[in-house]
């Protein structure tokens, strides 16, 4: 099935989104000039999901990827909750008195985020209030423990990740007697989602991670050339801390069990997740909610098997691996992407691709064509095809855009493949997901001069 250009395209940009930082009397005082984002999906729905805020009552972006599994509804819910319990979790405590104050009397709240979204990014309006009774007990709770220090960032992710985990997973035992409602709670702790959430304030980039989405910084060398900085370490089976820690929090008599074919209990590929309390609540509680719960529970399939092996939970943790990096004149963006996008893409060229897109400049490379045997005319028309991609004017208005393009397009020679392109896009449903995983990219610019003036100013 061959798709034209321009109906490639329209598929991979029914996603993107775009925001701009607004300047002040003319002037750009943020250390971030804006971000691309874009989602294209391999299941249906699509189980990843994206979120951007600007925090009003502390300074700062927020920015997160959230990768689901058995269903977008953790996801969803993470993808919508956890920048308020990150805000709430930063605020002073004459502000969390002062939102407190507000509901107590009914007064207008003092808005807490400034949300960049897509239309197509969706919010639950049938779970807000629970969703808000859950954040303000948080916010209770911060303002009786008022220690009077100021919060630590570092600090503040953590306690947000796990509380809001912990929320979720309150909720679902709790139950709700409006039975939509108690059916969402649920299947928001059934399933599972990764996180990877970055926090940018002036020089001071915080990322966030639980699981194995990814965030890597693009420099500029001196030579102008692009380089990649890893800021995030996947959760999983790679990683041998974190087999390490999983076998530090078990008994001895489990280790051979614990990690089985790279997953967690033979069954999960992250090592760390929101949701997902098949892996976190006692046999006995998983019984008793499922049991309890409405008739829809019980024909999942998924909520009645207990992992194998399971003896001394918790075996998962939402605790995220918090790095700070202080930014630099030379670095250029970041990019927070799901692992749709590291499947496909070394670090390496997704710093090259994007480093060049916003830049416009082509650092001619010698064309590389690896242990190919490769024919004049297939040079010549290698050669012929670098001229024109040069000569003509970027197609994408948005670098997440040009790199996913990328991503699924490109052939063993590293260059956009239109007929491969058209192929990977006109995949029928139940085929991509063989092919590919859903691809969430969000590409965070930032604004050397302001950065320079914040190093000057130290």
């Amino acid at each position: 099935f061959y798709l034209t250009p321009s109906q490639v395209n329209s598929i991979l940009k029914a996603n993107e989104y775009s925001f701009k930082v607004p300047e002040f009397d003319g002037k750009n005082v943020s250390s971030v000039l804006g971000f691309d984002s874009n989602q294209l999906p391999a299941n249906a729905p699509i189980e990843d999901r994206r979120s951007a805020a600007t925090c009003l009552q502390t300074r700062g972006m927020l920015l997160g990827v959230f990768d689901g599994h058995a269903g977008c509804a953790c996801a969803q819910a993470v993808s919508e909750r956890l920048f308020y319990y990150i805000a709430v979790s930063l605020l002073p405590h004459e502000t969390l008195l002062e939102i407190e104050n507000a509901v107590e009397s009914g007064r207008a709240l003092l808005p807490i985020l400034q949300w960049h979204k897509h239309p197509n990014d969706y919010f639950s309006k049938e779970a807000s209030k629970l969703y808000f009774n859950s954040l303000r007990t948080y916010w209770q709770e911060l303002i009786d423990l008022n220690s009077g220090e100021t919060t630590d960032v570092r600090e503040a992710l953590i306690n947000a990740f796990k509380r809001l985990d912990n929320d979720i997973s309150l909720e679902a035992q709790v139950g709700d007697p409006n039975s939509f409602l108690n059916y969402l709670v649920l299947r928001v702790a059934f399933s599972g989602a990764t996180a990877c959430v970055a926090h940018v304030d002036g020089v001071d980039l915080h990322i966030a991670n639980t699981g194995d989405s990814r965030a890597m910084l693009g420099v500029q060398e001196e030579d102008g050339s692009w380089s990649a900085v890893n800021l995030s370490y996947d959760h999983n089976a790679q990683n041998e801390h974190e087999v390490e820690r999983v076998k530090m929090e078990h008994p001895k008599s489990e280790e051979k069990n614990l990690v089985k074919q790279d997953r967690l209990l033979g069954l999960l590929m992250p090592f760390r997740a929101f949701g997902d309390v098949k892996f976190k609540w006692s046999i006995e509680l998983q019984k008793r909610v499922v049991e309890s719960g409405p008739d829809q529970l019980n024909d999942n399939e998924y909520t009645k098997f207990i992992p194998p092996n399971y003896h001394t939970p918790p075996y998962l943790t939402a605790e995220p691996e918090v790095i700070h990096h202080k930014l630099r004149p030379q670095d250029k963006f970041l990019v927070l992407a799901t692992d749709g996008l590291w499947e496909t893409m070394h670090r390496q060229d997704v710093a090259r691709i994007v480093g060049e897109y916003l830049t416009g400049v082509h650092h001619q490379q010698p064309i590389a064509v690896g242990g190919y045997k490769v024919t004049l005319g297939q040079m010549h028309g290698l050669l012929t095809e670098r001229r024109a991609r040069i000569s003509s004017v970027f197609e994408d208005q948005n670098a997440a855009t040009h790199l996913i393009r990328h991503a699924v397009g490109n052939n063993e020679f590293g260059t956009v493949d239109h007929e491969r392109l058209s192929k990977m896009l006109s995949l029928p449903e139940e085929l991509a997901r063989m092919y590919r995983d859903d691809i969430t990219i969000i590409v965070v610019q930032f604004n050397s001069h302001v950065i320079g003036a914040y190093q000057n100013e130290e």
